[in-house]
């Protein structure tokens, strides 16, 4: 690597360094769905997408072991394409009421591809402000005119599109993953009912979560009405990897001319038998039972905060948040925290708007009373730590 770009390299990271946004590895040691050891010390986690506990669900776990192989040694279109892959994309399919599912290595890879691939057909695509950094990298992928509206603000996007007749692509989230708020679907039907316009959800907060089956967004949403909804099964799946549920045609087009599809090696085997494991359980009578523990965790966690008035952000679903206020602040209530025995990382920007660091709380299903009491109490003893706006 030549001087000049190391230069530059290290002044980029010395400003980051001097923003206190420098991120580092964590090597972390997961002993269940709640507990890990860091550094050799236990930690109660409170930062996980693991909502529903089922990274260690024993029915998971054995299906990934027995799977038939372990890699899957290529490219879906040359030999990647196994029997696991073809039976994790029907059972999706069936369960989400959608033509095809297309299975991709990660869920960042599934939105940036699909959306770069499909956006180019578009005029414009809008994005609403609070859209992940996936479907941003993949507007940009597209080459097409794309912007950002106001988060949720629905009608005065209707009130633009309104008065052109070119093919609009609006896309949301059904759960923000920051802020943890759910998609205004009266406001977004709105839109994407009206002629020239389609919808592309990304769904990988709610799915497993939302829907009397965990079938998320797909459960509100006819193929016709939704054009795309993008997964994750890194979330209440408790896996890896993620995919799109469209059409025939829409499927047919992202095979040939998706390079993040055609190009990439094809998730392990035994993922997709894991992830099939883990949607068997989403339908099952434990599935619905682990979403009613969830929502037991959620409205507990609340009363506490209100009891011990803690300031958080509303929000109904597993994803909580304790907005601080500077960088340097919110490292050092979550650094307070671990004194404590909590691991609740810090976000700060550019992945949030400056001036909103924040503690991003991750409840899960497998999380006991106990644990929940620990976390409030915690975060009620760390509160000098904040800035203003978090008193």
């Amino acid at each position: 690597m030549q001087t000049a770009i190391q230069q530059k390299l290290h002044a980029a990271l010395q400003r980051r360094r001097t923003l206190g946004r420098l991120r580092e590895l964590t090597t972390i040691t997961a002993l269940n769905a709640t507990d890990v050891v860091i550094a050799q010390r236990r930690y109660t986690s409170f930062s996980s997408n693991d909502y529903l506990g089922l990274s260690h669900h024993p029915k998971v776990v054995t299906a990934l072991r027995n799977a038939e192989h372990a890699g899957s040694r290529a490219s879906p279109l040359v030999t990647g394409y196994s029997r696991a892959h073809h039976d994790l994309a029907a059972q999706l399919a069936e369960f989400l009421q959608r033509d095809k599912v297309l299975l991709f290595s990660s869920a960042f890879a599934a939105n940036v591809g699909s959306l770069g691939s499909l956006g180019r057909y578009y005029d414009h695509l809008w994005l609403d402000r609070l859209a992940h950094a996936s479907l941003l990298t993949g507007a940009k992928q597209s080459s097409v005119n794309w912007r950002r509206f106001a988060h949720q603000e629905f009608q005065s996007l209707a009130r633009k599109l309104k008065v052109t007749a070119q093919a609009n692509l609006v896309v949301a989230e059904s759960i923000y993953s920051m802020d943890g708020d759910e998609l205004d679907q009266q406001g977004f039907r709105g839109v994407i009912a009206a002629p020239h316009n389609d919808g592309y959800v990304d769904d990988a907060h709610g799915f497993g979560l939302l829907g009397e089956y965990g079938n998320g967004i797909c459960a509100d949403y006819t193929q016709t009405e939704l054009a795309v909804v993008s997964l994750a099964f890194g979330k209440a799946c408790g896996v890896a990897g993620g995919a799109v549920a469209v059409a025939e045609e829409v499927a047919e087009y992202l095979i040939n001319f998706c390079p993040e599809f055609i190009y990439s090696t094809a998730m392990p085997g035994a993922q997709a038998r894991a992830i099939q494991a883990s949607i068997k359980l989403l339908q099952s009578a434990e599935g619905d039972r682990l979403r009613q523990q969830l929502q037991t965790n959620i409205a507990q966690f609340k009363d506490q905060c209100t009891t011990l008035q803690l300031p958080i952000e509303a929000s109904s679903h597993a994803i909580q948040t304790l907005i601080v206020g500077s960088d340097a602040a919110a490292v050092t209530q979550s650094q307070a925290l671990r004194q404590l025995g909590i691991w609740c990382t810090a976000i700060r920007p550019p992945t949030v708007p400056e001036g909103s660091a924040r503690l991003r709380i991750t409840l899960s299903a497998a999380h006991s009373n106990a644990q929940i009491i620990q976390l409030t109490r915690a975060l009620a003893a760390t509160r000098q730590y904040g800035d203003v706006v978090n008193e």
